[in-house]
């Protein structure tokens, strides 16, 4: 259950160099909490967004830390960190506008602070003009668009009250010529983990690189590598991607150092925690594209069970595949 306690609206209009900050919390009726409450939601379920803590000389950790002890108002430390934002925002040679929602609020009695970066996007919509000769409606640009309800926040931060741990998705800004990630290592000064599909688009491709690189089955590897997921997800939430190779290239001790190597370079170090549910979904099949045009999607289960798929290499160095004990067919249009 989501219970929002307290909401705030600042704009950073640069097209028009007119930047607003509230002096007021916002009216928190209905339609509005509904709109807050599902972007909420799905900014706690995204499997891209990465978690992260505060290094020890933050100034931004401070501050938050100073607010939660009550030691400065909601609207004052809002105003501070949209306005720290906004410097921020100034020297990067992506300039955009965008809309900045601070919110207080509990998640299942969990206290968070929440932050929604929504950068401004072109839309269109109606106007009613009223003329000499009456009423005229035109379409027109409007800059201010904010994302709807089937929409994701563009950047957003999750801060837990009582751990301040961060979860978040940022992007990057060009400053000083070098592409940095503002919001966690200009205005929060936190670090950033991996995030659960960086963890499974890595485990995928690195397993199918150390593969082709030893010459070996690249697909096979992938797949074996989506089968150690799915078996590991059933019995816990952590995803050890060393384990994974581990796993993967048994017996194979050359291909496991690789295999760690790339992943230290990726920064994969530690275990990473994963949504089980949506993880189980995400690996339940393997999808293949042949260079002829066929696709294929074959359940995981069934990858390395020949009584239903099986792998042929052919004399001219072709591949052929062989589905079996198929009793229907249906044809999906």
């Amino acid at each position: 259950m989501i219970t929002i306690d307290k909401a705030i609206l600042h704009v950073l209009d640069f097209n028009s160099g007119v930047t607003v900050y509230s002096e007021q919390e916002m009216n928190l009726q209905e339609n509005i909490q509904m709109f807050l409450q599902k972007h909420i939601e799905k900014s706690l379920a995204r499997q891209d967004a990465k978690s992260g803590d505060f290094y020890e000389d933050s100034v931004c950790k401070a501050k938050i830390s100073a607010y939660l002890k009550g030691e400065s108002t909601f609207v004052a430390f809002s105003q501070e960190l949209a306005k720290h934002l906004e410097n921020s925002l100034l020297h990067t040679e992506e300039v955009a506008s965008a809309d900045i929602i601070l919110l207080d609020v509990h998640v299942d009695e969990q206290r968070k602070l929440i932050l929604f970066k929504c950068n401004n996007h072109v839309g269109y919509v109606h106007q009613v003009c009223q003329t000499e000769h009456g009423v005229q409606n035109e379409i027109i640009n409007h800059y201010a668009i904010m994302p709807n309800l089937s929409q994701r926040m563009d950047e957003f931060v999750i801060i837990d009250a009582a751990s301040l741990q961060l979860s978040l998705v940022a992007k990057k800004y060009t400053m000083e010529g070098e592409s940095v990630y503002l919001l966690p290592e200009v205005v929060l000064e936190c670090s950033m983990e991996p995030s659960q599909k960086d963890a499974l688009k890595s485990l995928e491709k690195t397993t199918a690189a150390v593969a082709e690189s030893f010459g070996q089955d690249a697909v096979a590897a992938a797949a074996a590598a989506k089968n150690y997921v799915a078996e590991h997800m059933e019995i816990s939430n952590e995803l050890d991607l060393k384990r994974a190779g581990e796993e993967v290239f048994k017996e194979q001790p050359a291909m496991q150092a690789d295999y760690n190597r790339r992943l230290e370079e990726q920064g994969f170090d530690k275990p990473v925690q994963m949504d089980q549910e949506a993880t189980l979904k995400k690996v339940a099949k393997h999808k293949l594209k042949t260079d002829t045009g066929i696709e294929l999607a074959i359940p995981t289960d069934y990858f390395d069970n020949t009584q239903f798929v099986e792998f042929h290499n052919e004399a001219d160095g072709t591949l052929s595949i062989t589905l079996k004990h198929i009793a229907s067919i249906i044809n999906r249009g």
